[in-house]
């Protein structure tokens, strides 16, 4: 394992292992983990970049102007060094560009940095995305943190929530077994006009997702324990997803997600995939705002 490097506040402490720039625990002043416990029956993840792709591709094939590359889930940035390009205090800067082990799965070149910022008790992500080539850039960008379930605190499990900034009366989209792909026929929404109340039966048929979401904020916590209130404002879709009985939840921003089931046309035109223009970049911003007992 790489060696974590933390930022704080005094307030809040960040820990990020270089490997896929991933925040592996976030304490308020207490000591109290706000992050998953990684347990490995479950699921060893913590807070993964989805980069390029988000979710799947239909057999696991990137089709690029008549060519097909392997590019596993969620893609290479979360298996891959960044370098540590600036650490402080309360930032930390990480960077990942093209290589040639890059260029064989997704013959591009890029330059993905990942900055984390504490101030009080808010940590923000940002993630910048900048396209060198003489051509677009496509690609799919997605946060993927697993926060504790429960959260410190003392509520029971059952009681935890999500309260969305707006209604979300839209119908969730699920994946196919296994290969992972988005259905085509959506399920009505769990969600009670802006608020959802968790359950492990929500995920008993995998991740619950909302391919257009109206709402850039929401709130996780239950009524006499702590929360965390998550702004994204720059990606449309969300996932949330956990293994039954884990003691997490994955709440994802993503921008693009899983190809729809017998999707086989070529990448850029995937549902979606951001085009970037030759020498533009594009940010992505996650807050995470803590609110202890």
């Amino acid at each position: 394992m790489s060696d974590l490097i933390e930022i704080t506040s005094g307030e809040l402490t960040a820990r990020i292992n270089p490997l896929g720039a991933e925040l592996w625990s976030l304490t308020d002043s207490q000591g109290r983990e706000y992050m998953t416990d990684a347990d490995p029956a479950f699921w060893t993840g913590h807070a993964p970049l989805l980069f390029p792709i988000v979710g799947s591709l239909n057999g696991d094939v990137l089709r690029l102007d008549g060519a097909e590359y392997s590019l596993p889930r969620h893609g290479f940035a979360r298996r891959s060094i960044f370098a540590v390009v600036h650490s402080e205090e309360s930032l930390a800067r990480f960077r990942l560009t093209d290589s040639p082990e890059t260029r064989a799965v997704y013959p591009f070149g890029f330059v993905l940095e990942v900055t984390f910022r504490i101030n009080g008790l808010t940590l923000s992500v940002e993630v910048s995305v900048t396209n060198p080539n003489a051509e677009s850039l496509p690609f799919s960008f997605g946060y993927h943190p697993a926060f504790a379930w429960p959260l410190p605190g003392g509520a029971a499990k059952s009681a935890h929530k999500l309260v969305f900034e707006c209604p979300e009366p839209q119908d969730i989209r699920r994946v196919s077994a296994g290969a992972g792909l988005l259905m085509p026929v959506g399920e009505q929404t769990p969600v009670e006009a802006n608020v959802l109340p968790l359950s492990e039966d929500l995920f008993r048929a995998d991740a619950v997702i909302w391919d257009h979401l109206s709402s850039r904020k929401l709130s996780y916590g239950a009524d006499g324990g702590a929360w965390l209130d998550i702004a994204f404002p720059d990606t449309p879709s969300l996932g949330l997803w956990q293994v039954p009985a884990a003691h997490y939840i994955c709440i994802e921003p993503w921008a693009g997600h899983a190809d729809p089931e017998g999707f086989t046309g070529d990448f850029r035109e995937k549902p979606g995939v951001v085009l970037l223009d030759p020498g533009a970049s594009r940010s992505f911003r996650m807050d995470v705002s803590a609110r202890p007992v």
